[in-house]
């Protein structure tokens, strides 16, 4: 096999796909797929013209992935957007699929890429970003895991903390991101709280529970950003509040604490508050360091200098957000609040111009700009 002849194809085929009406990381994933056929097939019977074999594979590769999708997405329009409290009747079989996914050949991560993009439709990008890698790094993870499942028996299901991973960041892209996938992940969670008792699959649910029932407070009517300090507390859904509440409580009294039963917790001390300004923030760092010291996440480390900043001060915020790598996502969002609480918004106005700059989505790029004309105003009335 020629791995040269297939580099030197792919990107023409790639634009055969764009060209038909492909979207272009739908094509990359089809051509990802046609090429490991290629590698498997070619050798014992190679065509007569590889560039037509693999736009033909692709693109019927791009076919059924497209029809799957749409699958899925009737699945998800049948989801009522605010969860009903308790177990939920209608039991279909993606939750299963999240399961066979995780594929004991697969590692974790490689199997949680797989699967939100398989099963969970999310794009590549938005895996890559929910990663904190480049979109090439991922789509290479991806195609290895592809590779590797490919014509094995899918009978023997992946982990429980592999899907919870899964389940996790669907709901972090639904909630946070462009694509609403937040209800859908609460439906799978319900289901799967139902069938398996576990602390941390009750702190999973608490945990979306606790941050779904903020979500119409989120945004104003213009679509625009709220902040949590801003947010219109009389707006939260008191009753999945409590639910959450509830369900974390119990799985607590477990004594067997996880990262989302940690984050739970600090979900409900921000619900608890009456007002942000009796916020439990010195809680909230003790927490952090909690969870801190169950995942060594450098995303929670950032987000406990921001606690910190509020429990102690902005100056001791900074100083905990200078032994972060300043690459990390919303690292420059986080130093322009702190230096703006600290009393330097010229400093602040500068930082929340880059952050804006390297924002993920439009909400988030928007409400940051804001920011530094706010604060750019203040200085040229």
């Amino acid at each position: 096999m020629d791995g040269d002849l297939l580099r030197s194809l792919t990107p023409g085929v790639l634009g055969v796909l764009v060209r038909r009406g492909a979207d272009f990381a739908a094509a990359e994933d089809a051509v990802q797929d046609a090429l490991v056929q290629a590698l498997r097939g070619w050798p014992a019977d190679p065509p007569r013209d590889p560039s037509g074999w693999l736009v033909t594979v692709a693109w019927h590769r791009f076919l059924d992935a497209s029809r799957a999708d749409t699958a899925r997405r009737r699945r998800e329009d049948r989801v009522v957007e605010e969860p009903a409290p308790g177990v939920v009747p209608a039991v279909d079989d993606t939750l299963q699929l999240y399961f066979l996914c995780a594929h004991p050949s697969l590692t974790p991560s490689s199997a949680v890429a797989l699967t939100l993009r398989a099963v969970g439709g999310l794009t590549t990008r938005q895996i890559a970003q929910a990663y904190l890698v480049p979109e090439t790094t991922m789509a290479q993870r991806i195609s290895r895991a592809k590779r590797a499942v490919s014509g094995v028996r899918f009978d023997q299901p992946g982990d429980l903390a592999t899907v919870l991973r899964v389940l996790y960041l669907v709901f972090n892209e639904g909630y946070c991101g462009d694509v609403d996938l937040a209800a859908e992940a609460i439906r799978l969670t319900r289901q799967l709280a139902a069938a398996i008792d576990h602390p941390e699959v009750a702190g999973l649910l608490a945990l979306m529970l606790l941050h779904h029932a903020r979500r119409a407070a989120r945004t104003a009517p213009d679509g625009s950003l709220v902040p949590l300090a801003a947010q219109d507390r009389g707006r939260w859904d008191t009753s999945l509040i409590a639910e959450g509440v509830r369900i974390l409580q119990a799985a607590l009294a477990r004594d067997r604490l996880g990262e989302f039963q940690a984050q739970a917790a600090i979900a409900a001390l921000h619900a608890d508050a009456p007002t942000a300004g009796e916020t439990d923030w010195v809680q909230i760092v003790d927490w952090y360091d909690e969870l801190a010291r169950l995942t060594d996440s450098p995303v929670v480390r950032l987000n406990r200098a921001v606690a910190v900043g509020e429990a102690d001060g902005p100056r001791a915020g900074l100083a905990a957000l200078a032994a972060l790598d300043t690459a990390l996502p919303r690292h420059t969002a986080v130093a322009a609040y702190l230096h703006e609480r600290a009393g330097d918004p010229v400093t602040a106005a500068r930082l929340y111009a880059e952050a804006a700059r390297r924002a993920a989505n439009l909400a988030e790029r928007d409400h940051l700009i804001r920011q530094a004309a706010r604060l750019h105003s203040r200085r040229c009335p």
